[in-house]
């Protein structure tokens, strides 16, 4: 089997703008993929391609392929799925949080397709045990639309649901759930930029200045 992990650099995650640098999201992205790719291969997970429109040095040490495609999300990664005959595992670059035992566990499975949804009915990981025929319909309600896919080509479908692995960053308050729960190199780059507050509702995430400044130091 492989994994495909979609990947852009260049000026991503512009809804964490607020609380980030331009410079500062393309260095948490970069590191959110670095905790992808380790836990796919303390999952066991040999072969992992980098969907991308660019190669990155960086990159090279961790002993994955890339695969070059400028189109859009929904054409590069069909376009890829036509070039294999071997199960596919699509992952986002975005969900720091999973673990070798999610992946474990989802590659395991006997479903031919396997599910996990996102946030705001988005689509954060997919496993396709015959990807002959199949095609992806990311953005707006991908949950659905993926779900829909499977009953059409009346394939086995499996949803796995979890906390963890439905948390893609993309808002600021997002990153509370990594200083949580996260760890590896995503964890370090959001504990050196931030602290947590305590509120009477939820955690909220200050930057460092803000939190000494608060706190009078």
């Amino acid at each position: 089997m492989r994994a495909v992990i979609p990947y852009k650099k260049e000026n991503a995650k512009s809804r964490l703008s607020p609380v980030l640098s331009r410079e500062e999201r393309e260095q948490f992205v970069e590191f959110m993929l670095k905790d992808v790719i380790w836990c796919l291969k303390e999952a066991g997970v040999k072969d992992i391609d980098i969907l991308t429109t660019s190669k990155y040095d960086a990159l090279y040490e961790l002993g994955v392929n890339f695969v070059l495609d400028e189109r859009d999300l929904n054409d590069s990664v069909n376009n890829y799925l036509k070039k294999t005959d071997q199960p596919v595992l699509i992952i986002m670059a975005d969900v720091p949080l999973t673990r070798p035992k999610h992946i474990k566990e989802i590659i395991s499975s006997e479903e031919d397709v396997v599910i996990v949804p996102g946030k705001g009915g988005g689509t954060n990981i997919l496993f396709i045990r015959k990807p002959a025929g199949f095609h992806v319909c990311y953005y707006g309600m991908s949950f659905r639309n993926h779900c829909t896919i499977v009953k059409d080509m009346k394939q086995s479908l499996k949803i796995y649901d979890s906390f963890l692995l439905s948390t893609d960053i993309d808002e600021p308050q997002d990153i509370v759930e990594i200083i949580l729960h996260g760890h590896g190199f995503s964890l370090k780059y959001a504990l050196d930029k931030f602290e947590l507050e305590s509120g009477k509702a939820r955690v909220k995430l200050v930057n460092h200045h803000e939190y000494k400044s608060n706190k009078g130091l």
